[in-house]
């Protein structure tokens, strides 16, 4: 059991970076730039890593073009979805939605891969999950409103991370290089992408703040950047499949965390909602698919754990 501890930690940081993108949009950052820094200081992290342990980055101009689509999946554009979400509701209901990455995943699994194939309980997973959002939605109460659209862009979020995991799973997870140093790529990549669009579409940066600021640092190089190394540790001393059960335990943290610290309300039908999603997941996880599923990884990923390439939400996974 000596990867509980990091498990434990993995869970603690993905689980509070509702929260941390929650202080830096209620101070004023644009969700883009929100994207931006997050992407930026996990981008610095990671190849702090890199240069430490002496990896290079990989040359080969096919990497780095499917980085470039992997990096707008997985982190570009989710992430400012992500924070466009919670400048309408709570981090509590965000980290709810973020439980539904790997139902997304699992639909675009089974659409991209061609050995993958629905199973009669992948679909009632699949059912159940869906209810579950129904009910974190409030169906029963309309779907008009500030907090509905919130809702809309955190699935968006969890909908691009299921493209982008099956794609990496596909056409990015083997490819030459260490894990580190393919992710080094991707988030480079993501930032690359929003220096473009950050400008454009949020203006010019601006300092938001000593609390929002240091929230933005711990975002991008703990939860964006450093957080992989621990959870690569997992994956080597417990495997891919107990690496992404951290799925059931983020919604906790990020629900403790905006109740206790934020003083975010908590509804009924957000924790049930919440339950069902969970049980979803559950349902739709087999112990073939379980580690590609949920994490975005290959099947090799347990044998050779070295080159499956890490994301930030993926192996929550998502998740974010």
């Amino acid at each position: 059991m000596r990867w509980m501890p990091g498990f434990v930690m993995l869970s603690v940081i993905w689980g509070a970076s509702f929260a941390l993108i929650k202080i830096a949009v209620e101070a004023g950052v644009p969700p883009l730039w929100v994207a931006f820094w997050r992407c930026f200081f996990g981008a610095l992290a990671l190849l702090a890593v890199c240069a430490l342990r002496r990896e290079r980055l990989p040359r080969d101009r096919t990497v780095w073009g499917h980085a470039l689509v992997v990096a707008a999946l997985l982190n570009a554009v989710p992430f400012t979805f992500l924070a466009y979400g919670e400048t309408l509701v709570s981090s509590v209901l965000a980290g709810v939605w973020n439980a539904t990455t790997p139902l997304t995943t699992l639909v675009f699994v089974i659409l991209m891969v061609p050995q993958e194939r629905p199973t009669a309980r992948r679909l009632l997973g699949l059912l159940v999950g869906f209810a579950g959002v129904l009910v974190v939605l409030g169906i029963w109460q309309g779907v008009d409103g500030a907090p509905v659209a919130g809702s809309l862009a955190c699935l968006a979020a969890t909908t691009c991370y299921g493209a982008g995991f099956a794609y990496t799973r596909r056409f990015y997870s083997a490819r030459e290089g260490s894990a580190a140093a393919l992710s080094a790529v991707q988030i480079v990549c993501a930032t690359a992408q929003l220096a473009v669009f950050a400008p454009l579409g949020g203006g010019g940066p601006s300092w938001p703040g000593v609390p929002a600021a240091a929230a933005l640092v711990v975002l991008g190089a703990v939860g964006t950047g450093l957080a992989y190394i621990l959870n690569l540790r997992v994956i080597r001393s417990a495997g891919s499949t107990v690496a992404a059960t951290v799925t059931y335990v983020t919604p906790v943290w990020s629900t403790s965390l905006g109740v206790t610290l934020l003083g975010e309300p908590l509804g009924w039908n957000v924790v049930a909602g919440g339950v069902l999603v969970i049980a979803g997941v559950f349902l739709s996880r087999t112990d073939r698919a379980a580690p590609g599923v949920l994490s975005g990884s290959r099947h090799a990923a347990s044998r050779d754990p070295e080159r499956t390439p890490g994301h930030p939400v993926s192996r929550r996974r998502g998740l974010r």
